[in-house]
C-alpha cells in the first residue's frame, strides 16, 4: 500500500509539473485525474496576469508569458492614445525638380604646339589664372626666323628681275610704234613681265607664311582661365603630331553645369522659360546647402530614348569658384509656386486601399480619419488639394493604435536644443515612446511580482534597476519579504513555501493516511 501510495504522488507531482510547463498541449491547467488522492491535488492560484511572470523561468514558460501577455494587451492599450500632432497652414510652395548633374568648364582648351622644335622656355605655373594672350611657352624659333629671312630675301631678288623687265618692255613697245622693232617682241617682254609680279605675289605669301611660322614659336593663351598641372617639361622636343600637348586651360568663370531631368518635365520647364529664365540652385549632398545660383541655358533638342530624359545646361557665375569641372552636385530647378497651398507634415499623410488619408484631430480629443488628395510632396511635407482645411491639427506619430473615433492624448515633440525647432524624426521618436507608455489606471501589466510594481509584460525588456536573476535556480536577495525573482525556476512555489503554503498550492495536505494492517 505505501508502494502505491507513493506512486499516486510522484505521478500527481508529475502530472502537475508538465502542466505548469506547457509539456502537455492542450491539456487544461491545474485539472488532474479523478483518481489523484485529494491530498496531492493542487488549487493553483496561477492567474492570467502572473502566468508570464511564473512562466519566464519554467522551460515552456515563453508560451505561457506571451499567452499571459495577449490577455492583458487589451487591457494595457484601454485609455487615450499617446500621439504627436501639428497644425496645418497656408503657405506659398514653390514647385521644383531636383536632378543629379555634372560640373563642366565652359570652355576647356589643350594648348599644343603647332610647329617642331625644342621647348626652350615655360612662363607659367601649374594652376595659374591666366589671361587671353599671355605667354605660356617658347620653342626655339632659329630655324623659324631663317626661313622668314630667306623668304624675304628672294621677293628682293624677284622685284629687282621684275623692274628690269618692266624697263625692257617699255623699250620694245616705243620701237615697236617706230616699227624699228617687231609687235611680237614687245608683246614677248610684257608677258614676262606679269609673270615676274605674280612670283613677287607669291614671294610675299611666302613670307608670310614664314612670319606665322616663326609667331608660332611663342605659344599665348587662347582664352581666360587657369592652368592645369603641365603635360611637358622644358627641354623636350614637341612636334605639330602631339597628341599630349603643353597644358590643359579651363574657363571657372562662369561655369556650366550638365544634367537629365525626366521627360516629364520638359512641358512644366519650356512654359517657364516662355516666362522667363528659370532660376536653378546648385547644392551640397545634403539638399539644402545652396553652392550657387543660375540659369537655365539651353535644352537639348532631342529626348534620350534609352532612358527617357532630355538633357540641360545651367551656367553658373562661380565667382568664389565654388564650383569645379567634373564635380557631381544636386540641383534644384525652381518652375513654378503654388500660391496659398494647404501643407501637413509629410508623416501625417497615410496610404490605405482608397488612397492618401490623415487623422484630423477634433473635438473631445477625438480623431477622425479623413481622405485627402495630395499634390507634391518632399521629405519634410506635403501639399494638401482637398480633403483639409487650415488650421486643422493632423496627427503624425502612433498609427498603430490609433482609428477612427480614438480618443488621444497630445504628447510634446522633441527639439533640437538651442533652436526650438522640432528636430528631424522628433514626432516620431516621441509617438514611439508615448506608444509604450500605460494610461494611469491601468490593470497591473502581465508579469508583475507579488506586491511587487507593474512589469514588463511577456518578452519586454525588464527595466534598468530590475534586479538580475541569481544563476542555478538560487534565489534573489529580497529582503524581510522574502520574494523570490520572478526569473527563478520554481520561485512562486519557493514563495508559497515561505509564506506557510503547501509547496504545490493552498491546499494543506492531510495527515498521511493510516496504512493498512498487512496479512
Amino acid at each position: 500500500m505505501k508502494r502505491i501510495l507513493l506512486l499516486l504522488l510522484v505521478v500527481a507531482a508529475g502530472a502537475y509539473y508538465a502542466n505548469q510547463a506547457g509539456l502537455v498541449p492542450g491539456w487544461p491547467r491545474a485539472k488532474l485525474p479523478e483518481w489523484v488522492p485529494a491530498w496531492a491535488r493542487v488549487n493553483p492560484q496561477v492567474t492570467e496576469a502572473n502566468a508570464g511572470a511564473d512562466g519566464q523561468g519554467r522551460p515552456g514558460g515563453g508560451r505561457q508569458a506571451r499567452s499571459g501577455q495577449r490577455r492583458n494587451g487589451q487591457a494595457a492599450d484601454e485609455g487615450p492614445v499617446p500621439v504627436v500632432a501639428a497644425a496645418s497652414r497656408f503657405e506659398d510652395v514653390p514647385v521644383t525638380a531636383d536632378g543629379v548633374a555634372t560640373v563642366q568648364a565652359l570652355n576647356t582648351v589643350t594648348v599644343r604646339s603647332q610647329v617642331d622644335g625644342k621647348l626652350v622656355e615655360l612662363d607659367f605655373t601649374d594652376g595659374q589664372d591666366v589671361k587671353k594672350g599671355d605667354v605660356l611657352a617658347r620653342i626655339d624659333p632659329a630655324t623659324y626666323q631663317a626661313q622668314y629671312d630667306q623668304a624675304v630675301a628672294k621677293k628682293a631678288q624677284d622685284e629687282a628681275t621684275l623692274a628690269n623687265a618692266r624697263n625692257d618692255l617699255l623699250r620694245y613697245q616705243r620701237l615697236a610704234l617706230t616699227e624699228a622693232g617687231s609687235k611680237q617682241q614687245a608683246d614677248t617682254q610684257k608677258a614676262l613681265v606679269a609673270q615676274l609680279e605674280a612670283q613677287v605675289n607669291g614671294d610675299q605669301a611666302a613670307i608670310d607664311n614664314a612670319k606665322a611660322t616663326l609667331g608660332y614659336t611663342t605659344i599665348t593663351s587662347p582664352l581666360d582661365g587657369r592652368t592645369g598641372i603641365r603635360l611637358v617639361d622644358q627641354g623636350n622636343i614637341l612636334r605639330a603630331t602631339d597628341a599630349t600637348g603643353i597644358v590643359i586651360i579651363t574657363q571657372l568663370k562662369p561655369i556650366s553645369v550638365i544634367f537629365n531631368l525626366p521627360q516629364q518635365q520638359l512641358r512644366a520647364v519650356n512654359q517657364a522659360m516662355s516666362k522667363g529664365p528659370v532660376a536653378v540652385n546648385a547644392l551640397e549632398a545634403d539638399n539644402t546647402t545652396v553652392i550657387d545660383k543660375g540659369t537655365i541655358q539651353v535644352i537639348d533638342n532631342q529626348v534620350d530614348q534609352t532612358t527617357g530624359t532630355i538633357k540641360f545646361k545651367a551656367l553658373f557665375p562661380n565667382e568664389k569658384l565654388q564650383l569645379w569641372p567634373g564635380q557631381f552636385i544636386n540641383v534644384r530647378l525652381y518652375i513654378d509656386v503654388l500660391s496659398h497651398a494647404v501643407v501637413v507634415p509629410t508623416a501625417a499623410v497615410q496610404r490605405g486601399p482608397n488612397g492618401a488619408y490623415v487623422y484630423v484631430l477634433g473635438d473631445h480629443s477625438k480623431v477622425a480619419l479623413r481622405n485627402v488628395t495630395v499634390g507634391r510632396q518632399n521629405e519634410t511635407q506635403a501639399v494638401i488639394t482637398s480633403g483639409l482645411n487650415p488650421p486643422e491639427q493632423v496627427i503624425t506619430t502612433g498609427f498603430s493604435r490609433l482609428t477612427d473615433g480614438a480618443e488621444v492624448r497630445i504628447a510634446p515633440a522633441e527639439t533640437d536644443a538651442g533652436t526650438g525647432a522640432a528636430s528631424p524624426g522628433a514626432g516620431r521618436r516621441a509617438g514611439d515612446q508615448a506608444s509604450n507608455e500605460v494610461p494611469a489606471g491601468s490593470p497591473p501589466m502581465a508579469g508583475a511580482a507579488d506586491g511587487g510594481p507593474n512589469a514588463p509584460s511577456g518578452n519586454a525588456p525588464a527595466p534598468k534597476n530590475a534586479a538580475v536573476a541569481p544563476q542555478s535556480g538560487a534565489l534573489a536577495s529580497t529582503g524581510e519579504s522574502g520574494t523570490a525573482a520572478a526569473g527563478v525556476p520554481g520561485g512562486d512555489r519557493m514563495r508559497r513555501h515561505q509564506r506557510g503554503q503547501h509547496p504545490f498550492g493552498n491546499a494543506q495536505a492531510p495527515p498521511p493516511p493510516t496504512p493498512a494492517p498487512s496479512q
